[in-house]
């Protein structure tokens, strides 16, 4: 049945009647009028075009979160909540972020300014912030004129929002009901049993959940996707679950979402989430997203591996489970059929004890890795009992570093034993020269990995 629905921006409604699949939402939002959300780099770096959704909670019913709107489809947001920089406050009556901003000399030419304040604006409402406003939130933001500075001291001069602010009030209340879309070759059901049966009978569809990754496809490579099938909002892919023996995460739960429930209790992907892109790709980025592209360079697969994480892989046809170690095959491919999805992945408990993730790029945050160096040790005695090493932009797939681990398994955990290892570690994979780096320097990166940890765990390394 073909409908056509409407989002609900800054609190009226807005058709999406006619809109393609490809049409992101900030082409949306700009048809009209709201000007404030700007296009900049088109692919999730810049944060000009942030926006708020209402979205279902962590720690209250729903919560406001920043998203990029230049890669999100306009379509699937049918039935949700957006508020833009114009729904916030007004030039008579300034939202206190705006406030802080303008006070402070936070703004020079402005095309920023109001990606800034979305982003601002969701840690602002972040229900179980406290007093600290964390500045990871502006991670994804950038400012070419006025500086850091007076950005951050707005940042932190915001105090809490008043109770009787109506986008608090809305937080209490449930998130938006999604129902069952679709919008011409927009697809969105509401099982994860109408969603597989869809991949089953049709082979036109491209699946799509966060659209961090196919957004810069269709921004920057001009990709028109036939027909899309969204699962982003699928419960089924959206769980979370602690028990004795794994973790496991829904492949369309969002890295966000995910580090806020996880908190240490898998240690080492509390070292990559932070480092991993920004806040504001880490808002729609889905775990199942990030593998399903199956990027030689992207950083969750290395400490995947060093986890010895297993994926469930789902189909019309039933479930079936996957190690990490043997689902790539080669360069962007994996051995997941075309009408398979990624359910869930599952992390074997309890934790390595010594861990460590290495993201070897230009920049520390929202960059891609040259090298991402995932390490996970576990010592009995002062032995190595257990060595588990994932690599990334070393060669055409993830790898396993397995010589290497080898090398250290069943030996002293000290200097010696590093400095053995280390030059093997340097001789793994088929690194390969490019933009970001040349062959020789990735195989140095990785030894230097090694040491770097043994020095960080203040082991016997000097």
């Amino acid at each position: 049945m073909h409908t056509t629905r409407n989002v609900t921006v800054n609190g009226g409604p807005v058709p999406l009647t006619g809109v393609a699949p490809h049409t992101s939402a900030l082409d949306l939002l700009r048809s009209q009028g709201l000007l404030g959300a700007k296009e900049g780099c088109a692919e999730g770096e810049c944060g000009a075009c942030a926006v708020l959704v209402a979205r279902p909670g962590v720690a209250a019913e729903t919560e406001w979160t920043a998203i990029n709107a230049c890669l999100v489809p306009a379509a699937d947001l049918a039935d949700q909540e957006v508020r833009t920089v114009e729904g916030l406050g007004t030039p008579g009556d300034l939202h206190p972020v705006q406030a802080e901003l303008a006070g402070r000399g936070g703004s020079q030419c402005g095309y920023c300014t109001p990606g800034f304040v979305c982003s601002m604006a969701a840690e602002y409402y972040r229900p179980d912030r406290g007093e600290h406003f964390d500045l990871h939130a502006l991670s994804g933001n950038l400012c070419r004129c006025t500086g850091y500075r007076p950005i951050r001291d707005a940042a932190q001069a915001l105090g809490q929002p008043p109770a009787a602010d109506a986008l608090v009030a809305r937080c209490a209340q449930a998130p938006p009901t999604l129902s069952s879309l679709e919008q011409g070759a927009f697809l969105r059901p509401v099982t994860l049993e109408a969603a597989l049966r869809l991949l089953a009978e049709r082979d036109d569809l491209t699946v799509v959940a966060g659209s961090t990754d196919l957004g810069v496809d269709v921004n920057l490579k001009g990709f028109r996707p036939a027909a899309l099938l969204s699962i982003a909002h699928l419960d089924e892919l959206r769980t979370f679950s602690v028990s004795g023996e794994a973790v496991e995460i829904g492949a369309a739960l969002t890295l966000s979402e995910a580090e806020r429930r996880l908190g240490d209790t898998v240690p080492l992907l509390s070292r990559l989430i932070p480092q991993f892109a920004s806040r504001l790709i880490r808002n729609s980025a889905t775990f199942g997203g990030s593998l399903g592209t199956a990027s030689p360079i992207g950083d969750l697969a290395p400490v995947l591996l060093a986890l010895d994480a297993t994926l469930v892989l789902a189909s019309a046809r039933g479930t079936r489970e996957v190690p990490v170690r043997d689902y790539f095959t080669g360069y962007r491919t994996s051995v997941r059929s075309r009408d398979e999805i990624i359910a869930a992945l599952r992390i074997p408990l309890p934790a390595p004890a010594h861990v460590a993730f290495q993201k070897i790029a230009k920049r520390k945050f929202d960059d891609i890795s040259s090298v991402a160096v995932a390490i996970a040790i576990d010592v009995e005695g002062g032995v190595v009992s257990r060595a588990r090493i994932g690599l990334g932009g070393i060669a055409a797939t993830p790898i396993r570093a397995l010589a290497t681990e080898a090398t250290l398994i069943d030996r002293p955990w000290n200097r010696e034993t590093i400095e053995a290892a280390a030059p093997v570690l340097a001789g793994e994979g088929t690194p390969m020269s490019d933009h970001r780096a040349s062959s020789a320097y990735r195989s140095a990166m990785l030894g230097e990995a090694l040491r770097r940890f043994g020095a960080e765990e203040m082991l016997e390394v000097s």
